[in-house]
């Protein structure tokens, strides 16, 4: 058995370092289903991108359950390459305090190659889990230090389908992983019967939404709907970055209720009537592979969705998820859905769900990187030639 797959202490295994742009306490997404996973067998190290608020660079430490949270404070208006030697600087730093020796680099952001490419890693991995050089904002740098990470990674894992198409000649070792969900922990909505306070003046029926709100949403669709049908009410949960406020549809129907837990999201979605997918469809939507169809269906929450690729392909595909486009024929897929026969809806969309889970997808990753492995390919290679 290889020391990638052995069950000991931490000492004996490899340990993972993610770099990451991503806040671990921003939401539970992706990267939060896999390393959780993956920290119940081995040490995994968060490093995440700076916060300029500090007069002295320094590397705040946190934990969260098994993970091991690092977060840089530097100073305001550094220069970028300035930034980057103090980034290397820190990371070096944790690497030799904490004894990592035998590590795996599991990368989010290709930016982070920057300061890492000179850590002796046993395995480089790219999870290329959305296309950020189409998001707003994009660093001018993103796609010259994602060619050099596909240089020197030894397996690259896309977000969906869709991403996989737009990278698969990049690289020789590419491989499909969209978004699964835990089938339990949204479960739990179908046998939720007190809401949250503030969800619970809202009248019926309701269309929700929970995720980041930003570029990616479809403002004109959502206001058109709640137009249309002023007696309906618009739930949406989630964090607003990237835009301005002021570009936020506000009409009596439409609720606002910021960010929520992980944990309370079950609750809330327990009492819509649509679960809604409301994106844009542009630069930044080309390639996503939304984590909440699955999850909204696990909920047993009729779908209802814009037309992204990796949505209509499977869900829509199989009419497990309502597609539409305008908010005329968005109205009339939500007053299907809202009128079909839940129990077949509920029958389909379990027989779907049976096929994927975070735990098969962690552990069908983790089998790709200890493949990937320089030792572990050379080892194999040598046995074979006995």
């Amino acid at each position: 058995m290889s020391e990638f797959a052995t069950h000991g202490s931490a000492g004996d295994l490899h340990d993972l370092v993610c770099l990451s742009h991503l806040r671990w306490n921003f939401v539970f997404q992706r990267p939060q289903h896999l390393l959780t996973r993956c920290a119940a067998h081995r040490r995994v190290y968060f490093f995440e991108e700076p916060i300029f608020d500090s007069a002295e660079p320094w590397l705040e430490r946190q934990r969260y359950g098994n993970v091991r949270v690092a977060v840089p404070h530097l100073p305001p208006g550094m220069p970028d390459d300035a930034v980057v030697t103090v980034e290397r600087q820190l990371l070096d730093q944790l690497v030799a305090a904490d004894g990592i020796r035998r590590f795996v680099l599991w990368y989010y952001t290709p930016l982070a190659v920057q300061f890492s490419d000179h850590l002796p890693a046993s395995a480089i991995v790219y999870d290329c889990m959305d296309e950020l050089s189409a998001f707003a904002n994009a660093p001018a740098a993103l796609k010259q230090c994602e060619r050099r990470l596909l240089d020197r990674a030894h397996v690259v894992f896309t977000g969906g389908q869709s991403l996989y198409e737009a990278k698969r000649d990049a690289h020789d070792n590419v491989h499909a992983f969209p978004s699964s969900v835990d089938v339990a922990h949204f479960g739990q909505a179908r046998q939720i019967t007190v809401e949250p306070a503030d969800q619970a003046q809202i009248p019926r029926p309701r269309l929700g939404f929970f995720g980041v709100i930003d570029e990616r949403m479809d403002m004109e669709l959502l206001r058109g709907v709640a137009t249309l049908r002023p007696d309906w009410h618009l739930v949406l949960l989630g964090p607003i970055v990237k835009i301005d406020p002021a570009n936020v549809p506000s009409l009596p129907n439409m609720h606002w209720l910021g960010a929520k837990t992980y944990a309370d999201l079950p609750n809330y979605i327990a009492f819509w009537d649509v679960a809604m997918l409301p994106f844009a469809r542009n630069e930044a939507t080309r390639y996503i592979s939304p984590t909440k169809t699955p999850e909204y269906m696990a909920a047993g929450r009729p779908v209802v969705s814009t037309s992204i690729r990796d949505v209509v392909r499977p869900y829509g595909r199989q009419g497990l998820v309502r597609i539409a486009d305008t908010a005329e024929t968005f109205v009339q897929a939500c007053e299907a859905a809202m009128a079909e026969n839940p129990a077949t809806r509920l029958r389909d969309a379990d027989a779907f769900l049976r096929q994927t889970s975070w735990d098969g997808t962690w552990s069908r990753m983790w089998r790709l990187v200890e493949q990937s492995c320089p030792d572990q390919a050379a080892a194999r290679r040598a046995a074979s030639a006995v």
